[in-house]
């Protein structure tokens, strides 16, 4: 069966999933190879585009909008007497060394840049990144040095954002690889309990085409850039409402009389 097929099969069908029980192994590592693939392009897509423009619209405030500034001794200092906040089409740059904003109000932005008294704030697709200047006490940066330090960075986007595709696609593997090995030892209980007899392959494989409904649905979720509560337990519950029923249309066990 095509592994689209099956996909599609997967998101509703718990009599097929039960029925790929028997599938090699190798294809239902290919499978998850695909799934995993999928889920990832939406935060990819956003994480990425939103570096893009974040490097690029920082590089040209930092040229036009912001004063001179110096960071020293952990601190960030210059002429401002109020932090300054700028809005470039859904991306927010914030320069404060008066120390009034905290790295929680620049969190509250979906994509923001901020040099905030104490810290530099990334946030790229609500995923916040915070980079203190403590970690550099005997050195002093200005306005130039991070000026030639985004010059540098645009340079290497090319290769910096197929690394970090490929840097998130390997954890997500992994991720699911790991659920999915934990999923199959609750198929085992499971089939105790409803008196089927499999083994781990068995639920192991049933494990991964039971985890796409739940991966499929935060994928567009994420898609949409919807926040949804209580993620990782809605995830789990569904995915293990789904293998129950896939164990649940496996033959029992034929009791000798």
């Amino acid at each position: 069966m095509n592994v689209f097929v099956q996909l599609w099969k997967s998101l509703y069908s718990p009599k097929d999933i039960a029925r790929f029980r028997f599938q090699g192994i190798g294809k239902t590592i290919g499978y998850l190879f695909l799934l995993t693939l999928l889920s990832i392009l939406p935060t990819f897509y956003y994480v990425s585009s939103s570096l893009m423009e974040g490097i690029r619209t920082t590089s040209a405030l930092l040229n036009n909008e912001l004063p001179p500034f110096s960071i020293e001794n952990g601190e960030l200092h210059s002429e401002a007497a109020t932090p300054i906040h700028i809005d470039q089409g859904g991306f927010t740059i914030i320069f404060d060394s008066t120390g009034k904003v905290t790295s929680e109000n620049v969190e509250q932005f979906p994509n923001a840049i901020a040099l905030l008294k104490h810290e530099a704030v990334l946030v790229a697709g609500h995923q916040a990144q915070h980079y203190s200047y403590a970690t550099f006490p005997d050195v002093t940066i200005t306005d130039e040095d991070v000026r030639a330090f985004i010059a540098g960075l645009q340079s290497l986007l090319p290769v910096l954002i197929p690394l970090f595709g490929l840097v998130l696609y390997v954890l997500a593997c992994a991720g699911k690889f790991i659920s999915v090995c934990i999923f199959a030892f609750f198929g085992l209980i499971l089939a105790g309990v409803l008196d089927k007899t499999l083994r781990y392959r068995h639920t192991w494989v049933m494990s991964a085409y039971a985890i796409t409904l739940s991966t499929v649905f935060f994928t567009v979720m994420e898609t949409v850039q919807a926040v949804v509560p209580y993620g990782a337990l809605i995830h789990w519950f569904v995915s293990l409402v789904v293998l129950f029923l896939a164990v649940k249309e496996v033959p029992s066990a034929k009791r000798e009389i």
